[in-house]
């Protein structure tokens, strides 16, 4: 019996990509757009692997789907997988963590940049007819400026290597690296020390338990007036509403934004409107290099699992394969 996989959901012109990598690799593949539970359990029954953008694979789906072996998500997140759930079912997940790493690190330093510099609103100055170098106030000048990096991994480490010579300093918070791990041209602070030091502070941590609101009113507060904050992690890291209050108080001078919690945003979202927020959509990690390597390497994790038993990156590590199960016809 063949193996049969599911691409859940996409955003992308098309799966053109994917559906080369599958064939070639003489897999049975199906795609369908699934933004429910309910649209994944439809559309996936007797799939071993399944290939996930956005569609929430929880507990329920897993469930529903018994014969569900390993999931894979286009991304370097993964909070759309209950991997609690998975672990206990033995389900693997996987996931694409060193994708666009430079594009997610360029990007917040263009946001920062264009922060204190006041780029966004000189531009919609012009617009307006108004020319003159101080029409958005006084700027401060970055090498005077101490950039705040919360969350050291990959892209965070990226940030802060690109940053060094464009700010006065550099420091960072990240429970979970050893000091040995640390870049030596980066301070090691807590989070709360991270918040008072930092001038700019940019976050790069997933989305968990307990990074879920984190950065809110508590942490915004004791952030020097005149502060920016800039995240390209995971929309809700941030409590929205305590940013807008941080603009409006003066707390914050600028906040700039590629993710949020909702996507897209109300219509009606105070933040899409306020003069001192600078607003992408989701767009962090793309280029046209980035999205094809993020694509091929989450295909290639149901791929390698079907043929050898193992994805490349791991998450989770399910349940050792039946036999004549994760292993491709030309395998058995």
């Amino acid at each position: 019996m063949r193996l049969r996989f599911l691409i859940t959901d996409y955003d992308f012109p098309d799966i053109d990509l994917e559906l080369a990598l599958f064939r070639d690799a003489g897999l049975d593949v199906a795609a369908a757009q699934c933004r429910t539970e309910d649209d994944l359990i439809a559309a996936a029954p007797g799939c071993a692997g399944l290939l996930a953008q956005y569609a929430p694979v929880t507990e329920r789906v897993m469930a529903a789907l018994p014969e569900l072996r390993i999931v894979s998500r286009m991304g370097a997140g993964y909070d759309t997988v209950d991997v609690a759930a998975a672990r206990r079912r033995g389900v693997w997940v996987s996931n694409s963590p060193d994708y666009g790493i430079g594009e997610v690190a360029t990007h917040a330093l263009g946001m920062a940049l264009s922060l204190v510099r006041h780029l966004p609103r000189f531009d919609r100055e012009v617009r307006a007819g108004r020319w003159h170098y101080g029409s958005t106030g006084g700027l401060v000048r970055a090498a005077d400026l101490t950039l705040g990096i919360l969350g050291l991994g990959r892209i965070g480490k990226r940030m802060s290597s690109i940053s060094r010579s464009v700010f006065g300093s550099v420091i960072a918070c990240d429970p979970y690296v050893i000091d040995g791990d640390y870049p030596a041209y980066v301070g090691r602070v807590s989070k709360e020390e991270l918040f008072r030091r930092a001038d700019v502070v940019s976050l790069h941590v997933p989305l968990t338990d307990e990074t879920r609101g984190m950065v809110d009113a508590r942490l915004i507060g004791l952030m020097n007036p005149g502060s920016f904050l800039v995240n390209t992690s995971r929309g809700a890291v941030v409590k929205v509403d305590d940013v807008v209050a941080a603009l409006d108080s003066g707390r914050l001078e600028g906040a700039a934004l590629d993710v949020l919690p909702q996507e897209p945003p109300a219509a009606n979202e105070p933040l899409i409107a306020h003069p001192k927020a600078l607003v992408t959509p989701h767009a962090a990690f793309y280029s046209v290099e980035g999205e094809r390597e993020l694509r091929t390497k989450a295909a290639q994790n149901l791929i390698d699992w079907a043929k050898t038993g193992r994805p490349k990156y791991v998450v989770v590590e399910g349940s050792p394969s039946p036999l004549g199960e994760g292993r491709g016809e030309g395998e058995r």
